[in-house]
């Protein structure tokens, strides 16, 4: 896809490096000595947390969960179920777990998320998400590390896509939804 539709650059490359850096070192001295266990889900934290725990300097371990919301009965609506299509592979029982999210806006994904890794026992669970809603939000979350506060705005790139695309820009872009 053409990136015509991108209104404006608005995290550079630079400075998405720089604030994984940042976050890299407040969680390397937040966890040291407690071996934790990053979470990320799938697709759009995949660039994220590769830089992120590059800029970590203490032991963790990393798993992946994917989500799917899944349709209604007629197919052709959202009913906002979500179910998780790829589970863990690491038991977090006894574990310190930070889940890494590319974007939190109303939280209603990661609250299903949160809970259902709170039935799993860890030690505790807190968040670190590159970009915080926090005007949408619908649910309370343990978000401990937030690299930008972001808009309403749709943003693209740096892991975040519309419709699978864009997701391989080194940016992060304001999409223009009318180009379509």
């Amino acid at each position: 896809m053409d990136t015509s539709c991108i209104k404006r650059i608005i995290y550079t490359s630079e400075e998405l490096q720089a604030k994984a850096k940042a976050l890299g070192r407040q969680i390397s001295d937040d966890y040291r000595g407690k071996h934790p266990v990053l979470i990320s889900v799938l697709k759009g934290t995949l660039y994220f947390l590769a830089d992120l725990t590059r800029n970590i300097d203490i032991p963790v371990n990393i798993d992946f969960m994917s989500i799917g919301v899944f349709s209604g009965s007629a197919g052709n609506s959202r009913t906002g179920i979500v179910r998780i299509t790829k589970d863990l592979d690491t038991d977090i029982s006894g574990r310190h777990v930070l889940m890494v999210e590319d974007i939190i806006n109303t939280g209603l994904t990661m609250g299903y998320l949160i809970q259902n890794m709170r039935a799993r026992q860890p030690a505790d669970i807190k968040i670190c998400t590159l970009l915080n809603n926090p005007a949408k939000r619908l649910v309370s979350l343990p978000i401990a590390y937030t690299g930008f506060e972001s808009s309403n705005s749709f943003l693209v790139g740096y892991g975040l896509d519309y419709k699978e695309e864009f997701r391989h820009l080194p940016y992060i872009g304001e999409f223009d939804e009318s180009m379509i």
